[in-house]
């Protein structure tokens, strides 16, 4: 599984790109949690540099909206609110159904085969929730990327990046079933007919099925 999140990462080449990827991983994957302290120092030990560049990974960070930055505090893992999740969902909704729509004409028995072993991860790993996640976005961001749009590719993957750490506080806790082998099987029989409409709007009828489940779980979890 490869352990820094993004649609065609290329390995970091400078201290402060090693630091960000370091960090985002990190995040994704639960290490550090929402509300949980950064500190520069102790992180630069960690990775075996010094804390300027992990105080340039911490601003794009904060960029990305994953972290928040604190005056003479460092940064603190941010989250998304519940209507914040909401629009996200929303915007890969709409960007993943295009992709799939230019998608389809170039998809090939190759492809095909490469996504029914993506399902097959899924369902190895359907009772490790973190790995699942990590499996469901490999799904899901293969699918899009047969679509070729390089530009369209990198709005999905970030989408993905700030949703990944709630997903997974989700799927640990919430009442989610991890196996959707059903869901996503139906997105490959569209691919399999050659459906453009057909793929698009039963991807999109996926992703905005997820929506309730998620924003219940969320509304839970908010304090008294």
């Amino acid at each position: 599984m490869r352990l820094v999140p993004g649609y065609a990462d290329r390995p970091p080449v400078t201290a402060e790109e090693e630091a960000y990827a370091f960090l985002l991983d990190a995040i994704c994957k639960g290490t550090y949690r929402m509300g949980e302290r950064l500190i520069a120092e102790d992180i630069a030990t960690e990775i075996g540099m010094s804390r300027m560049p992990v105080r340039e990974a911490f601003r794009r960070l904060a960029a990305d909206g994953l972290v928040t930055l604190r005056p003479n505090r460092g940064a603190v893992v941010s989250g998304l609110n519940i209507e914040e999740m909401r629009e996200v969902f929303e915007m890969r909704s709409a960007l993943e159904g295009l992709a799939i729509r230019v998608a389809v004409p170039n998809i090939t028995e190759r492809h095909l085969t490469h996504l029914e072993r993506l399902l097959d991860d899924m369902d190895d790993y359907r009772d490790d929730s973190s790995e699942w996640v990590g499996r469901h976005r490999a799904f899901h961001e293969y699918l899009c990327s047969i679509s070729g749009r390089a530009r369209l590719m990198r709005q999905i993957s970030a989408l993905y990046t700030a949703i990944e750490p709630h997903m997974r506080v989700w799927l640990e806790h919430g009442e989610k079933p991890l196996s959707a082998r059903d869901e996503h099987a139906v997105i490959l029989e569209a691919l399999r007919a050659g459906d453009a409409d057909q793929a698009e709007l039963v991807l999109r009828d996926h992703i905005d099925g997820t929506i309730p489940s998620l924003i219940a779980f969320l509304e839970q979890q908010k304090p008294a």
